[in-house]
């Protein structure tokens, strides 16, 4: 799929992954590119990012109140103190990717995190976003790179900070997920509502359990 924008069934133009099956369309519609901030909201996305390396998108995003059962609404302190049980209850839970070394990357990840200073992975997160007045709209899908100079220095800065299993790829797709770049194609009718970049409004917070999408 390289095309521009296009009619989605509504008639409106959407990038075509958007409507290549009904399941997108609400998340390209309302989610994907949109800032998000939040301690543990972005522990999510990491984390669901990291668990779809290898996979295609749609597979986890139809998991996606799977994964939040099982990871306690990827609640950073409550992941954190998981168990040796609660790990062989993830390796068994069939609503989830079953992936060993990806549940321990999780479960090590958080154990991080909750070592870190309230809104600190959204800063250092953030601090990597590039200037939108630089980045043009892509006219067509092939206009979207897969790795960018940002993703891969913050996929350096979270390896040093001790984060598994994130590479400029996954931290590329997370900086397009969480609204960090804004490649919805020129055109398409989810792009236009974008808001650029913004810090937190209370960066020292963390996010609440994330809401049901």
């Amino acid at each position: 799929m390289t095309g521009g924008a296009a009619p989605g069934p509504d008639g409106a133009p959407r990038c075509p992954w958007g409507f290549s099956t009904p399941d997108y369309m609400p998340y390209h519609d309302e989610e994907w590119g949109r800032p998000v901030h939040g301690d543990d909201a972005l522990f999510e996305r990491l984390c669901l990012e990291a668990f779809q390396s290898g996979l295609s998108w749609i597979t986890i995003l139809r998991r996606r109140e799977g994964f939040r059962r099982a990871f306690a609404g990827f609640r950073i302190a409550a992941v954190a103190a998981f168990t040796d049980a609660d790990r062989e209850r993830l390796l068994a839970d069939e609503g989830i990717i079953r992936n060993r070394a990806k549940v321990d990357a999780t479960l090590a990840n958080a154990r991080v995190l909750e070592g870190w200073e309230p809104g600190e992975l959204d800063r250092l997160i953030w601090s990597h976003a590039p200037d939108p007045a630089n980045r043009p709209a892509p006219r067509t899908l092939a206009d979207v790179p897969a790795v960018t100079p940002e993703s891969t220095a913050l996929a350096k800065a979270l390896k040093q900070r001790g984060i598994r299993f994130v590479g400029p790829t996954t931290a590329y797709a997370l900086m397009q997920a969480c609204g960090l770049v804004n490649d919805h194609l020129a055109g398409c009718v989810a792009r236009a509502p974008h808001q650029a970049p913004t810090a937190p409004a209370n960066p020292a917070a963390k996010s609440p359990a994330p809401a049901t999408a």
